[in-house]
């Protein structure tokens, strides 16, 4: 560089000095190797500037160079350019490809001014070299394949062909080496990755780079290459195992430990460090069931267990590291529920047909019974805890019929009869087979709709209505009433009466009836002595479909009033007329007089007579029999008796305001008895035909034969058959004898009074008919003693 400035020193002026002498210069270049020997000669440079010999040596020719050393001189006999330094390129021009040296040629004669040019060629002297003799690259595992990393560049102080011209990298797994060339001055190298690192293998690598210069033969320098391998979050944790399974007993514990998850990860440090956790917690969280220590992996229970809500848990778990980002591994856990009877079994009852028809057939399905256990629902491994046997408890006409596992069919079984049994509690009891055993029952009430199978039913099968006669029409005679055991229309009951051939008289002319009530209206008055009785049939239908219905037999008697007076019966005639009877002096007491017979329409006691006498003051002679009317004499004549006697007879009945009759007897005394002539007594004579009076007897006698045959042939069809008879409600008949030889006959639709005489020519017969007693009804039986006592005697009734 001091060379060069001399150089500049000194050319300035020379240039200008030989611009003013008007000298020339021309350029002229040589070329030579550097290292080469001194001495070498570069060219002739006396010939290049056409000098001879001669002109060389007058010329004073001489070189100058810009450098301090100088290089080349002039051999001055021969012309020759030669080297009188060591030349190295690389010393002159360390920076650039080209390198030269510029020199000038000198003639003072003529004066001139040559340029020289001496260019120095490279030799391949230098070996490629590196700064450092060893590198070190940090690179992480994770780094993919084709990353590139920039190798330091070889330096060589030669240039051309002998600079570097490559690079070579020992053999190995990992890495290749990409040589790049811009120009002929610039060759570099980076290392590429071939292959995925792994710390976990091989935490470090040692690799040697090889430059190679072009020269020949070539030269080369090396460098030692440490690659270390960091370590990056690359290995995910692994768990020791896929599945975990565990068992755990329904009910356990809380804090109950089931197991520990075991994972591990080839990262070091905190890449290595391992946090556990539950994953999806969506549907079954199960945070809420288990416990998961975080930093040991330990499982433990931290809630109910319940088999019949889950009977496995299928838990997902997952560790990560602490990396960044961090790694994870997932897991699942398989905990099953261990059953223990702790449910007892349920019923449910569905499609309850309520209410049923009592009609319902057997077999007709009421209600679907689903009886459950949730022990037994998820147990598939077939335990007994949800064996369930179910039964009705209580007797009731229904079955439970399985149908398909646990549905059961609960079907009418029996009869059903909503009258007798409007509603039935069914008791289903359930009990599974699990140790201890449990169960359940629940009730179920079916209600049973009616059906009109009952027709309308009378309280009696015989209603007797008894009426006074003269009692006015309008008033109510007695409600028929019957009952239906269906219900709502089935036993809206409608009353009618039921139309009969036996009456003569239309029935609606003297009864109406209240369809709704069941009311019997009279519709006139009735007469006793023109009709004592009737019957008819009252119909009771129900509402239902199709109807129902019943009948009953109704009664009607008409009672008698005492509205009728005793008549007398001929030969007497009543009060007004006098009629007379002869008794001879002589009579004895106890001698038959008279006998006055009477009649009463009505009947009963209204038409039981009794025979009153009346004698004039101080008259004791006859006396009257008070049921009979004989009139006989108390005791014998005296000569201070009256010879004519007048009797005044009363015929009274037994009503309630009892009505009477009287008759005027007047009794003569005969002095002898051949003079007695009277209607009742003549001395009897043959006579080959009947009197009127005997066949007045015949007829009575035959009659009251008939009536007491027919009466007691009544009485035996009644017994036998039980008929709808009017008079099967009543006791058998009664015969009362009495002490003065009359006798009664009695039932309970008729009664006959009887009466004979014992001491007179002519028996005369005295039939009085009666009326059907009332309740309180009375038969009267006549002692001798013309006194008289009431028997009651009440109708026997059948109760339903």
């Amino acid at each position: 560089m001091a060379s060069r400035e001399q150089w500049d020193n000194i050319g300035a002026p020379f240039f200008m000095m030989l611009c003013l002498c008007g000298w020339s210069a021309a350029q002229i270049s040589y070329s030579i190797s550097e290292e080469v020997d001194k001495g070498t000669a570069v060219g002739n440079l006396a010939k290049d500037l056409n000098l001879n010999v001669q002109q060389l040596q007058s010329s004073g020719l001489r070189v100058m160079s810009e450098s301090k050393k100088q290089y080349f001189d002039i051999n001055q006999e021969s012309g020759l350019l030669l080297v009188s330094e060591r030349v190295d390129r690389e010393e002159l021009c360390s920076n650039t490809a080209k390198c030269s040296l510029n020199i000038e040629a000198i003639l003072s004669n003529p004066r001139s001014l040559h340029r020289i040019e001496v260019v120095i060629n490279d030799i391949n002297d230098n070996a490629p070299g590196f700064l450092e003799e060893n590198t070190t690259i940090d690179m992480f595992e994770s780094s993919y394949v084709g990353e590139r990393h920039p190798l330091p560049i070889a330096h060589d102080a030669d240039v051309g062909e002998n600079s570097v011209k490559t690079y070579k990298l020992n053999s190995n797994e990992y890495f290749a080496l990409d040589v790049q060339s811009i120009g002929e001055q610039s060759v570099s190298a980076e290392l590429v990755l071939q292959k995925a690192l792994d710390r976990e293998k091989q935490a470090v690598l040692e690799l040697t780079l090889t430059a190679v210069d072009g020269g020949k033969p070539p030269k080369s320098g090396t460098l030692q290459i440490r690659i270390n391998i960091l370590d990056v979050n690359d290995n995910s944790p692994v768990f020791s195992k896929s599945l975990y399974k565990v068992q755990v007993v329904e009910n356990a514990d809380i804090g109950t430990p089931l197991l520990t998850l075991s994972a591990s990860d080839l990262d070091e440090g905190v890449n290595g460090q391992l946090v556990y956790s539950f994953t999806e917690k969506g549907r079954l969280n199960p945070d809420e069931k288990f416990a998961l220590n975080e930093n040991t992996g330990e499982i433990s229970v931290k809630g109910n267990i319940d088999y019949e809500e889950t009977p496995a848990y299928e838990v997902r778990v997952q560790v990560r590291d602490k990396g960044t980002p961090p790694r994870f591994a997932h897991s699942k856990v398989l905990i099953e529920v261990i059953d223990v009877n702790d449910n007892a079994p349920e019923i449910s009852v569905s499609s309850l047909m309520s209410p049923v028809k009592e009609d319902a057939e057997i077999g007709t399905v009421v209600a679907m019974v689903i009886i459950t256990d949730k022990d037994g629902v998820r147990d598939r491994d077939g335990g007994k805890n949800g064996d369930v046997k179910s039964l009705i408890s209580n007797p009731v006409p229904f079955k439970l019929e399985p149908n398909y596992k646990n549905y059961y069919s609960l079907v009418v079984n029996g009869a059903l009869d909503r009258e007798t049994t409007s509603s039935y509690n069914i008791t289903i009891s359930a009990t599974d087979e699990g140790t201890p055993p449990l169960s359940n029952t629940s009730v179920i009430t079916v209600n049973l709709s009616d059906v009109n199978d009952n027709p309308p039913r009378f309280i009696e099968p015989i209603v007797n209505v008894y009426v006074r006669e003269n009692s006015k029409s309008g008033g109510i005679l007695k409600t028929v009433s019957a009952f239906d055991a269906d219900i709502d229309q089935n036993a809206h009951i409608r009353y009618s009466f039921l139309e009969s051939d036996r009456n003569s008289v239309p029935i609606t002319t003297m009864i109406n009836i209240n369809s709704e009530t069941g009311d019997l209206v009279s519709l006139q008055s009735f007469n006793y002595e023109e009709l004592k009785t009737f019957r008819f049939q009252v119909q009771a239908t129900d509402s239902g479909v199709p109807p129902l219905s019943s009948n009953v037999t109704v009664n009607v008697f008409i009672l008698d009033e005492n509205d009728n007076s005793p008549a007398i019966l001929p030969p007497y005639s009543e009060h007004g007329s006098v009629n007379s009877e002869s008794v001879p002096y002589s009579a004895e007491a106890g001698y038959f007089v008279a006998k006055i017979r009477a009649v009463d329409a009505d009947s009963g006691y209204n038409a039981l007579l009794s025979y009153h006498l009346s004698e004039p003051k101080g008259n004791n002679l006859f006396r009257i029999g008070t049921s009979t009317g004989e009139i006989r004499t108390k005791r014998r004549m005296s000569d201070n008796d009256l010879k004519t006697h007048p009797l005044l007879v009363l015929v009274s009945d037994n009503g309630e305001a009892p009505l009477s009759a009287t008759v005027s007897i007047e009794v003569v005394v005969l002095e002898s008895s051949a003079d007695i002539q009277t209607q009742f007594r003549h001395v009897p004579i043959k006579d080959d035909s009947f009197s009127d009076l005997n066949l007045y007897l015949l007829v009575a006698i035959v009659s009251v034969s008939v009536i007491f045959l027919l009466s007691l042939i009544t009485l035996i069809a009644i017994r036998c058959h039980r008929t709808d008879g009017a008079f099967s409600r009543y006791s058998a008949p009664m015969i009362t004898t009495h002490p003065d030889g009359s006798w009664s006959y009695s039932k309970s639709t008729q009664q006959y009074d009887v009466c004979f005489s014992s001491d007179t020519l002519k028996s005369d017969v005295v039939v009085f008919p009666a009326p059907f007693p009332p309740v309180d009804a009375e038969l009267i039986s006549i002692n001798g003693g013309d006194t008289f006592t009431r028997t009651q005697t009440l109708p026997t009734k059948e109760k339903s």
